[in-house]
Formats: structure tokens, sequence, C-alpha cells
């Protein structure tokens, strides 16, 4: 049977690291596409060179932060809904959701939360339980979903190469944990998680001083979450570490998962 690929990608500037983008779309064989931390405004969004690159998309963006867009190749994906709801004086862009012939895919930028505690770290968590809420309904609703995105969650010690070092980080706080925790608990399927059950597996990495990156910063805070009728679906999951290697990446590394066309 054909598979389709889908991936998540914190690209931390769709403009600013438009080769690395235009490079992986290149050599990628993923159908669906997330992208987060576009850090641009709607309308400078490349929308012509991803176009180009033969992908259509819908982006929600905010000058400077945020920002979130979902790419399907050789379709237009049609739009469901951008923003969560929940909370109708939140002007952060952090979600769009869209049907891709009969899948829905939710793509996410949750909150950082740093520093922790604060009013940052509440917010985050705020925004998690708004998250929790309408995934709920998604679920209710028995459609095949995949909730994708830059979590900013590690959800386990597993997920880090060295976990003391974030015992003071919003992304490994208990809280933000049991937030992630309550999803899987809800029915939500940790694809990569699924497929790897006890590999480190990591998606993100810090920025060196000396350029490259830090290979002990190792985080798995990506994640690519399935309502349960496709967790049987599911063939293969992984990450394009190399990315992280290539000239001015991105931090993350795009994750990706295999389903069962």
């Amino acid at each position: 049977m054909a598979a389709t690929r889908i991936a998540t990608f914190n690209v931390n500037g769709v403009n600013g690291r438009l080769p690395v983008l235009l490079r992986w779309l290149a050599e990628t064989p993923c159908e669906i596409v997330c992208l987060q931390e576009l850090k641009t405004s709607d309308e400078k969004f490349p929308a012509e060179a991803i176009r180009a690159a033969g992908y259509g998309a819908i982006w929600h963006g905010q000058k400077s932060y945020n920002g979130v867009a979902i790419l399907a190749r050789g379709v237009e994906p049609v739009e469901r809904r951008r923003g969560l709801p929940g909370d109708p004086d939140d002007t952060h862009s952090r979600y769009v959701e869209a049907d891709i012939s009969g899948l829905i895919i939710g793509c996410l930028y949750l909150p950082n939360g740093n520093p922790a505690p604060g009013p940052k770290f509440d917010y985050k968590l705020r925004w998690f339980e708004r998250l929790i809420s309408y995934s709920k309904v998604l679920l209710s609703d028995g459609a095949p979903v995949v909730l994708c995105g830059d979590y900013n969650v590690v959800p386990t010690q597993i997920d880090a190469v060295v976990p003391r070092r974030w015992l003071g980080d919003a992304v490994y706080f208990p809280e933000s944990r049991e937030a992630y925790a309550t999803m899987l608990q809800d029915g939500w399927v940790d694809a990569v998680r699924l497929i790897h059950p006890e590999k480190g597996v990591y998606t993100y990495w810090n920025f060196s001083h000396r350029g490259g990156y830090d290979g002990s910063s190792g985080l798995r805070m990506d994640h690519l979450l399935l309502s349960p009728s496709l967790a049987g679906q599911l063939r293969s999951a992984g990450v394009d570490v190399e990315t992280r290697g290539w000239e001015k990446p991105s931090d993350h590394a795009p994750a990706w998962i295999e389903i069962e066309a």
C-alpha cells in the first residue's frame, strides 16, 4: 500500500531559513509538512517559493514571533480553523488546522514558558489546557487526525540526552509533562515513541558559540500525535537529523512519520 509521510519542522524563521527549508523540501518524500515559528507576517510568507517547490500552503503568521503553516504536496490544504478556542483575547499565531484529502492536520506551536515559574509559564499552561479541551473535541468527532508541532515539552527522561540540564526549564517542568501525559491518557498516540519505544530520539539542539551544535543538549519536543484510528496505520517514524548540520540551520530538525494511505 502507498504511504503518506507527514513531518513537523520548527524552522526558526521561515524567510531567514528559506534556503534550508527549500533544500529539505527538495530532498524529502514528505507529502504533508507542518511548520512552526515562521516569524513573519502573513503577507511576507514565502508562498511563491513554496509553491514552486510543489506545495500548496495555508499559514497563520505574526510579525517577528510565532507563526504556523501547513504544506501539502500537489494539493491545496483546506483550512478548517486558525487559533484555538477558549481565549478570544489571545493574539498569538500558534495553531492552524487543515483537511488534506480527508486527513485532518493540526499544526501547533505551544508556548515555551520560560522563565518559569512566572507569567509566561502560566500562559503556557493555560494554552495547554485549551489544547487539551479542543483535542478532546477532535477525538470525539472520530475523524483521522494528526496533531503535530513544537510542543515545547520533553515528555520523559529518555527524551533528553542529559535530563538534569533541563530541570529548571519550562519544557521539562512537571506541569508541562503532566499536561502532555494527559493528552496521551485521553487517547492520543505519540507516533515517534510508538515506533521507537526505548530509543533516545531528539529533534532540538542548542546553537553552539563555535558554530555547529551541542550534541549533548539534544531534546525531543517536536511531536506527532495520532488519533487512535490512525495508530494501526503507522509504519515508520524518524528525524532528519542531518539538517541540523547544514549551513545556517534551525535549532530543530524535522520529525516525520509514515502512515498507510
